[in-house]
C-alpha cells in the first residue's frame, strides 16, 4: 500500500533550508520505475494544464487523493503517463505537466545558491544536477520547468508558475552570469536553453 505524502508540518515560507532538506531526505516514493505489471487499462483520469486532477470528468477535490495518485505516476518512454502499481498500469492524460511549482525558497548567492520548490502536491524539490531547471529556447516566450523525477529528458516535470519565474529572473543578474543563468545546489541553469 502506498501512503500519500503528508502535508508540510508548517508553512513552506517558514521552513529553513535545513528543515526542507530533512523533509526531502525523509521522503520515500514507491519504486514505480521497477514495476511492469501485465494488467493495463485506462484510469479515466486527467491532469489539466492548471494542475487540477479529474476522474471521469469530475474534479478530484481531496488533496490527499491527489498526493496519493501523484506518488504512483510515471512517464513512459513514448511520453505517455501512467499510474502504476505492482498489480496494474493505467493510462492517465496529462495536458501539460503533471505538477506545478507554486512556491520557491532561495538561500545563498551565486554558486552557493540553493532553490527549493514546493509543488502543488506539497512535495519539495531542490533544483540541482538531479533536478535541473530549463526555461525554453525563446526568451520572448519562456517555458520554465523543473525536473521532478524519472529519467532526465523524459521524466515528470513541474511547470514553474509565472511569479516564481520572475523571482528567478530577478535573482539571475545578482549572480552576474553572461548569458544570464541561475545556480542551485552546485549546478548552473541558463535562463535561455541553447
Amino acid at each position: 500500500m502506498v501512503t500519500p505524502a503528508p502535508s508540510l508540518p508548517k508553512d513552506f515560507a517558514q521552513l529553513s533550508l535545513t528543515e526542507a532538506a530533512e523533509l526531502l531526505a525523509a521522503r520515500k516514493l514507491p519504486p514505480v520505475e521497477s514495476w511492469y505489471p501485465e494488467r493495463s487499462g485506462d484510469s479515466f483520469m486527467e491532469i489539466r494544464a492548471d494542475g487540477s486532477w479529474y476522474h471521469e470528468g469530475g474534479r478530484i477535490n481531496r488533496p490527499a487523493m491527489v498526493r496519493l495518485f501523484s506518488t504512483i505516476l510515471r512517464r513512459e518512454g513514448d511520453g505517455s503517463h501512467v499510474l502504476v502499481t505492482p498489480a496494474e498500469r493505467l493510462s492517465i492524460m496529462v495536458e501539460d505537466t503533471p505538477f506545478r511549482a507554486v512556491e520557491l525558497k532561495s538561500e545563498g548567492e551565486g554558486k552557493s545558491r540553493k532553490l527549493v520548490f514546493r509543488l502543488d502536491t506539497d512535495d519539495l524539490v531542490m533544483a540541482g544536477p538531479d533536478h535541473p531547471l530549463r526555461f525554453g529556447s525563446d526568451p520572448d516566450s519562456p517555458d520554465p520547468r523543473l525536473h521532478v523525477r524519472g529519467a532526465i529528458g523524459n521524466g515528470l516535470e513541474a511547470r514553474i508558475d509565472r511569479a516564481l519565474y520572475y523571482e528567478i529572473v530577478d535573482m539571475a543578474p545578482a549572480d552576474q552570469n553572461d548569458p544570464p543563468a541561475i545556480w542551485s545546489n552546485g549546478a548552473q541553469f541558463p535562463l535561455v536553453d541553447r
